[in-house]
Protein backbone atom coordinates (compact mmCIF):
# COMPACT_ATOMS: atom_id res chain seq x y z
CA UNK A 1 0.00 0.00 0.00
CA UNK A 2 1.40 3.30 -1.22
CA UNK A 3 2.17 6.19 1.78
CA UNK A 4 0.43 9.23 1.31
CA UNK A 5 2.90 12.84 -0.10
CA UNK A 6 2.87 14.18 2.82
CA UNK A 7 4.46 11.06 4.65
CA UNK A 8 6.74 10.84 1.98
CA UNK A 9 7.81 14.26 2.35
CA UNK A 10 8.14 13.42 5.91
CA UNK A 11 10.06 10.37 5.51
CA UNK A 12 12.61 11.86 2.97
CA UNK A 13 13.69 14.69 5.25
CA UNK A 14 13.75 12.36 8.00
CA UNK A 15 16.11 10.26 6.28
CA UNK A 16 18.10 13.33 4.77
CA UNK A 17 19.22 14.11 8.15
CA UNK A 18 20.10 10.83 9.48
CA UNK A 19 22.03 9.83 6.73
CA UNK A 20 23.84 12.90 7.15
CA UNK A 21 23.94 12.08 10.52
CA UNK A 22 25.71 8.96 9.47
CA UNK A 23 27.93 10.01 7.27
CA UNK A 24 29.59 12.29 10.59
CA UNK A 25 29.13 8.84 12.64
CA UNK A 26 30.57 6.39 11.01
CA UNK A 27 33.26 8.77 9.79
CA UNK A 28 32.88 9.17 5.94
CA UNK A 29 34.58 11.29 4.21
CA UNK A 30 37.47 12.67 2.01
CA UNK A 31 40.17 14.36 2.89
CA UNK A 32 40.30 18.08 1.93
CA UNK A 33 36.51 17.61 0.65
CA UNK A 34 32.68 17.87 2.38
CA UNK A 35 30.22 15.56 1.59
CA UNK A 36 26.47 16.94 1.96
CA UNK A 37 23.25 15.15 1.59
CA UNK A 38 21.29 17.63 -0.14
CA UNK A 39 18.06 15.86 -0.18
CA UNK A 40 16.21 12.28 -0.42
CA UNK A 41 13.96 11.16 -2.59
CA UNK A 42 12.19 7.67 -1.34
CA UNK A 43 9.68 5.44 -3.10
CA UNK A 44 6.39 5.46 -2.42
CA UNK A 45 6.79 1.89 -0.64
CA UNK A 46 9.82 2.88 1.51
CA UNK A 47 11.72 0.12 0.13
CA UNK A 48 14.09 2.27 -1.85
CA UNK A 49 15.62 5.45 -1.99
CA UNK A 50 17.87 8.07 -3.86
CA UNK A 51 19.97 10.12 -2.14
CA UNK A 52 21.80 13.28 -4.03
CA UNK A 53 25.05 14.29 -2.31
CA UNK A 54 26.89 17.13 -3.40
CA UNK A 55 30.82 17.29 -2.73
CA UNK A 56 32.89 20.57 -2.24
CA UNK A 57 36.34 21.15 -1.81
CA UNK A 58 39.54 20.20 -3.50
CA UNK A 59 41.88 22.27 -5.14
CA UNK A 60 41.23 21.71 -8.61
CA UNK A 61 38.97 19.95 -10.85
CA UNK A 62 41.63 16.95 -11.93
CA UNK A 63 40.70 15.66 -8.79
CA UNK A 64 37.28 13.85 -9.72
CA UNK A 65 36.20 14.16 -5.69
CA UNK A 66 32.96 13.68 -6.85
CA UNK A 67 33.13 10.40 -8.63
CA UNK A 68 35.56 9.03 -5.40
CA UNK A 69 32.99 10.05 -2.90
CA UNK A 70 30.19 7.96 -5.06
CA UNK A 71 32.47 5.50 -4.52
CA UNK A 72 32.83 5.64 -1.03
CA UNK A 73 29.55 5.96 -0.03
CA UNK A 74 28.59 3.37 -2.31
CA UNK A 75 31.13 0.84 -0.08
CA UNK A 76 30.10 1.98 3.11
CA UNK A 77 26.22 1.66 1.79
CA UNK A 78 24.72 -1.22 4.30
CA UNK A 79 27.27 0.73 7.33
CA UNK A 80 25.31 3.91 6.40
CA UNK A 81 21.66 1.28 5.85
CA UNK A 82 22.28 -0.45 9.18
CA UNK A 83 23.12 3.45 11.31
CA UNK A 84 20.05 4.93 9.74
CA UNK A 85 17.97 1.60 10.90
CA UNK A 86 18.73 1.87 14.21
CA UNK A 87 17.74 5.74 14.52
CA UNK A 88 14.70 5.69 12.17
CA UNK A 89 11.98 3.05 12.79
CA UNK A 90 10.01 1.97 9.73
CA UNK A 91 8.47 -1.15 8.77
CA UNK A 92 11.38 -1.10 5.81
CA UNK A 93 14.68 0.34 5.82
CA UNK A 94 15.23 1.82 2.35
CA UNK A 95 18.15 0.65 0.15
CA UNK A 96 19.93 3.41 -0.70
CA UNK A 97 21.28 4.49 -3.97
CA UNK A 98 23.49 7.85 -3.97
CA UNK A 99 23.61 10.01 -7.06
CA UNK A 100 25.46 13.37 -7.57
CA UNK A 101 23.60 16.54 -7.28
CA UNK A 102 24.62 19.08 -9.78
CA UNK A 103 22.22 21.59 -8.69
CA UNK A 104 24.25 24.25 -7.08
CA UNK A 105 27.29 24.11 -9.71
CA UNK A 106 24.53 24.86 -11.95
CA UNK A 107 23.33 27.72 -10.35
CA UNK A 108 27.16 29.16 -9.92
CA UNK A 109 27.50 28.63 -13.52
CA UNK A 110 24.39 30.71 -13.62
CA UNK A 111 25.57 33.36 -11.55
CA UNK A 112 29.13 33.42 -13.08
CA UNK A 113 27.64 34.20 -16.97
CA UNK A 114 24.90 36.81 -15.32
CA UNK A 115 27.97 38.57 -13.25
CA UNK A 116 30.11 38.24 -16.96
CA UNK A 117 27.08 39.74 -19.03
CA UNK A 118 26.80 43.06 -16.16
CA UNK A 119 30.30 43.26 -16.27
CA UNK A 120 30.18 44.09 -19.85
CA UNK A 121 27.32 45.95 -19.88
CA UNK A 122 29.37 48.25 -17.27
CA UNK A 123 32.45 48.30 -19.32
CA UNK A 124 30.49 49.96 -22.36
Amino acid sequence: MPFTPDRIARVNALLKREIADSLEKLCISLPGALISVVKVNTSSTLRNATVYVSVFGGKNAAENLEEKALELLESRRIDIQNCVSRDVILKYTPVLRFVADHNIAEGDRVLAILRELEEGENNK
